[in-house]
């Protein structure tokens, strides 16, 4: 794996979006505690090139990501731009999903607390419990064996195989990944799944192990129509919302 590359091109304003975007998904993630040292990435495809996405250099923390230090991979594994490399887990399980699903222009690996939890139990299904929970109805898949860290392309390609195009993925003993149209759907997404594993963790200790109520499939259905209209409309407003934080805070994310 090549350690650095050069750019031969000026970066466009679209990209320069692109790349403060996720840069700013790392540090939002970095405060919200859903990071984990230096390890788990996320990716975004590169505007224009559906080849080519975006992504941490292995070795620094998410709070350390900004945009000029993003690095450029292809589908192959090239470094294309920026100084570093590329994890293997990171490229295998990202290259592997923007290859199979070119409409996950953003994708999340994590292993975020609460959600990681509900990849540990037995029955790591999320159940139609509450308003929040229905926002995932029919858009969870499940990998349901633990194959060891994505250390090859066979492993990454199980996990594309078992996410059925579906925008979200529990993995069995591991965590989730999450993808979505851009780097804003895919973070409201995040941050509003692993809220409804906290909130089901909470449940489930004061339940103290009494079943769990369901809503009805048809008020469900219903109100996850109406969380769907809410997520198109405001993905993109939750993520200007934390932006200003970071404005606030730490403007070196858009360096």
């Amino acid at each position: 794996m090549a350690r650095s590359a050069v750019r031969l091109q000026p970066i466009d304003d679209e990209e320069r979006r692109c790349r403060v975007e996720l840069a700013a998904a790392y540090r939002i993630c970095a405060r919200e505690g859903l990071d984990d040292g230096i390890w788990t990435h996320f990716s975004a495809q590169v505007p224009g090139s559906p080849d080519r996405f975006l992504l941490k250099p292995h070795g620094i923390l998410f709070e350390e990501v900004c945009a000029s230090n993003l690095i450029v991979v292809d589908l192959d594994g090239n470094m294309i731009e920026g100084e570093g490399e590329w994890e293997p887990t990171a490229f295998y399980i990202h290259s592997r999903i923007h290859a199979a699903y070119p409409s996950a222009k953003c994708i999340l690996h994590t292993h975020m607390p609460y959600a990681t939890a509900l990849s540990d139990l037995p029955d790591h299904r999320l159940p139609m419990f509450s308003q929040t929970a229905v926002r995932f109805r029919n858009r969870i898949s499940y990998y349901n064996s633990y194959d060891g860290l994505a250390l090859e392309a066979s492993v990454a390609d199980r996990l594309v195989a078992a996410m059925e195009g579906r925008d979200i993925l529990v993995m069995a003993h591991h965590g989730v990944n999450v993808s979505g149209h851009s780097v804003a759907d895919a973070l409201y997404t995040l941050h509003y799944f692993e809220a409804t594993c906290r909130e089901l963790a909470h449940v489930r200790t004061l339940a103290a192990g009494a079943p769990l109520t369901e809503l009805p499939d048809d008020i469900a259905a219903l109100t996850f129509s109406q969380l769907e209209d809410e997520r198109r409309d405001y993905a993109h407003v939750h993520l200007a919302a934390y932006m200003r934080v970071l404005d606030r805070e730490c403007p070196d994310y858009r360096n």
